[in-house]
């Protein structure tokens, strides 16, 4: 089922998503940042089983991210997470964003959902504020996407 997250989500979200950091496949999140930013977030869940999870983070007057983008790799392919996105691209819509991106190693999962590579050079300075924090930083090798929402 697919829903916003709530409380008790946050520490199966920070497993979830720190391991795949833990494998270098994408930025780390404490505890405090998934607290703070937890109105941001989807989760996928089955039996009471976080499966899958991902955020539309507001970056700036147009600009919508999607972050934090993780399903347990066992479900992987059986459209969780495509759920979260669709679900993450309509709130930016209801919210009148005019394009959203990601930066990610799996940029063909988000090419089938309308994404296009981009230089990050065309990206907002202000984007970049999240990647002081993260261990590849200033050498970033995520390739980043846009859709444009029109």
């Amino acid at each position: 089922m697919l829903r916003k997250a709530i409380i008790k989500d946050v520490e199966k979200m920070w497993k979830l998503i720190n391991l795949y950091a833990d494998k270098r496949q994408m930025l780390p999140r404490s505890l405090s940042e998934l607290y703070e930013n937890l109105r941001d977030f989807y989760v996928y869940t089955e039996n009471d089983q976080l499966l899958g999870c991902g955020a539309l983070h507001i970056t700036w007057g147009d600009y919508g991210e999607i972050l934090s983008f993780a399903v347990e790799a066992e479900k992987a392919r059986q459209g969780i997470g495509s759920e979260i996105l669709k679900a993450c691209e309509q709130e930016a819509r209801a919210l009148g964003l005019a394009k959203i991106f990601t930066l990610t190693y799996v940029p063909e999962f988000f090419e089938k959902h309308g994404f296009v590579r981009v230089d990050k050079a065309t990206l907002p300075h202000k984007i970049w504020s999240m990647c002081i924090k993260c261990p590849k930083f200033p050498i970033c090798d995520e390739i980043p996407l846009v859709k444009e929402l029109g």
